[in-house]
């Protein structure tokens, strides 16, 4: 295990005592997660947590669907040949190794929300279904929170990408 992926199991550890988590029976806890837009008119949002697997076996997010959208997609950011961050579609899905944690994060992976079907207001719930490889689908509600900062180094939210 890398420092960092430490330091983010030790963070799970502690967030699993305080936070929302949901749990899959094959090792797939879902600590922490957050769904906001950027403005109350959007037409698209995002939905961020971290992933753990306490499992023996790697598994892979594949895709996720919500009834809030139209069509939900795994995205993540990449910086072009210009330097210049663009968001994109990660079709293959996010890979979750046995005993380690993935960041779905502002600025990096994330499952994007796109034709929102309702407003993401502060303290709604937006109900998410995460398919898995092997853990199959997990079911949460995930509350809004329009007030989140990012986190440190991130690029920031979705108010600048066109879908």
């Amino acid at each position: 295990m890398t420092h960092r992926t430490s330091f983010l199991a030790a963070i799970v550890l502690a967030a699993t005592t305080a936070l929302p988590s949901f749990a899959a029976d094959d090792g797939i806890t879902i600590v922490e997660p957050y769904a906001r837009a950027s403005s109350p008119s959007a037409k698209s949002g995002a939905i961020f947590m971290m992933i753990h697997n306490d499992g023996a076996m790697p598994d892979r997010l594949i895709g996720a669907k919500s009834p809030a959208a139209q069509r939900v997609e795994l995205h993540t950011h990449k910086e072009n040949a210009d330097g210049v961050m663009q968001m994109l579609e990660v079709e293959e899905g996010f890979a979750i190794p046995a005993g380690d944690n993935v960041m779905l994060a502002r600025g990096g992976h994330h499952v994007m929300l796109m034709g929102l079907t309702q407003s993401l207001n502060n303290g709604d719930q937006v109900p998410l279904t995460l398919m898995f490889e092997k853990a199959g689908e997990v079911t949460l509600e995930v509350p809004v929170d329009l007030d989140r900062k990012p986190a440190a180094g991130s690029h920031g939210g979705h108010g600048a990408h066109n879908h």
